[in-house]
């Protein structure tokens, strides 16, 4: 009998196969473990997140979109004072000429030396009120004391326009919407035979206006009563108010 030597090379290929099934579970094997492999899950911190709110439709509802206006800025308008000019006084030295009507009667000629003559008692009732610029002495400002007469009637004056722009609140002109222009507030009050303020009236284009020109007027100090006659009496004062806003 012939002896055959075996090769190492044949004897291989007889687990060729067994090779390749083990190749392919050990594929298999690694793709298993791929896919079961998991990974750790991460949290983000989200600062200020508003989720949108859901919002049922129903089919038949009809959805308009309306763009939403943009807001306007309104720049604060400037509100000047305007000072009132001061009055000045009337040229007296105008002559009057009175040309007398013809008489239709005799005329009856008086004696001069017949006249009498009877004075005004001095305890007689001076005027209710009396206009400031028709007082003798004028209430007095604090601040205008030991002034003559006609320096504290300027005084008063630059006094009480001094106190108006310091203490009124002219915002208020723009707070209620203003539009630009010239305007005035009529203001007259009386000044009492005591030195207190009563008698408010007030005229303005705006009800705010108004109840800020009385807590103004309301804010005064005392004054030293005007006096006419050597007597104190009540003083009408008018303070007009105007200002201007751009």
């Amino acid at each position: 009998m012939k002896n055959v030597k075996k090769l190492p090379s044949k004897q291989l290929e007889k687990f060729s196969t067994i090779f390749t099934q083990l190749g392919l579970v050990l594929v298999l094997f690694i793709v298993y473990v791929t896919l079961e492999h998991k990974t750790l899950e991460k949290s983000l911190a989200i600062v200020d997140f508003n989720p949108p709110r859901a919002i049922t439709i129903s089919p038949d509802q009809e959805i308009v979109f309306v763009r939403e206006p943009k807001a306007k800025v309104i720049t604060p308008k400037t509100v000047f004072f305007i000072p009132d000019a001061p009055i000045e006084k009337g040229d007296n030295d105008i002559v009057e000429t009175i040309i007398p009507d013809e008489p239709t009667e005799d005329v009856v000629q008086l004696d001069i030396d017949s006249v009498v003559v009877i004075e005004e008692p001095a305890d007689a009732e001076p005027l209710e009120t009396v206009p400031f610029i028709l007082i003798e002495n004028a209430p007095v400002f604090k601040g205008c004391e030991g002034l003559s007469r006609e320096e504290n009637k300027r005084c008063f004056d630059t006094k009480m326009n001094k106190f108006v722009q310091r203490n009124f609140n002219a915002q208020i002109a723009n707070e209620i919407g203003l539009l630009s222009g010239k305007y005035r507030i009529s203001t007259q009050f009386i000044i009492d035979d005591k030195g207190n303020v009563v008698d408010i009236q007030i005229r303005a284009p705006h009800f705010r206006l108004k109840k800020e020109t009385q807590d103004l007027i309301e804010k005064l100090p005392k004054f030293t009563p005007g006096k006419q006659r050597n007597k104190a009496v009540k003083v009408k004062y008018t303070l007009p108010i105007s200002f201007r806003v751009d």
